[in-house]
């Protein structure tokens, strides 16, 4: 699905977006992501880490953008955000054709590999936005790519982390009582 997320920054370490499902008068908020420096993720435990996917491949891929900007502009941002995380949670999957936000919210993840977005979304998305992803990989191409720290991404490993409604007697308190 496509994602526009309008973004803030609360300091030199942090962002926090809302995600919309377009960019038009009738988009509806899908949820929110946070995002952080390596420098923050570094200080996060394991268990926080599996939560969070990095940003390196949706940046070289050219699926990450920032319309609107100036291309060198949007060439320094890129710059800034290949290196961090980001914690996204969909409270509305408006890509399942539901009118309501029902269900249990999602944690999701990024792209970490070709072949992972369907090839006809990011043409109609290049299409509406009078770009080239082909172009826009090439121009970041001189952007340095981190290794993504190996607790990031759990997905890749079968490591899903997601929320789960339980019973009153499933409780914190209760579990921990039963150990």
């Amino acid at each position: 699905m496509e994602a526009h997320h309008y973004v803030s920054q609360l300091n030199e370490d942090l962002y926090q977006a809302i995600i919309f499902d377009g960019n038009e008068e009738d988009a509806k908020i899908m949820g929110v992501e946070y995002i952080i420096t390596a420098r923050m993720f570094e200080k996060l435990d394991s268990e926080e880490k599996k939560l969070w996917h990095s940003h390196s491949f949706e940046v070289s891929s050219g699926t990450l953008i920032a319309p609107g900007i100036p291309l060198v502009v949007e060439h320094e941002l890129m710059e800034k955000l290949v290196s961090t995380y980001g914690k996204t949670i969909h409270t509305w999957h408006t890509d399942q054709e539901r009118t309501l936000p029902i269900g249990i919210p999602m944690i999701m993840m990024g792209f970490t590999k070709e072949g992972q977005l369907h090839p006809e979304l990011l043409a109609d998305r290049d299409k509406r936005f009078g770009i080239s992803t082909q172009k826009i990989k090439e121009n970041r191409r001189n952007i340095p790519m981190p290794k993504p720290d190996p607790d990031a991404n759990a997905w890749q490993k079968r490591e899903v982390r997601q929320l789960i409604i339980s019973n009153k007697s499933d409780s914190a308190a209760d579990m921990h009582r039963k150990k």
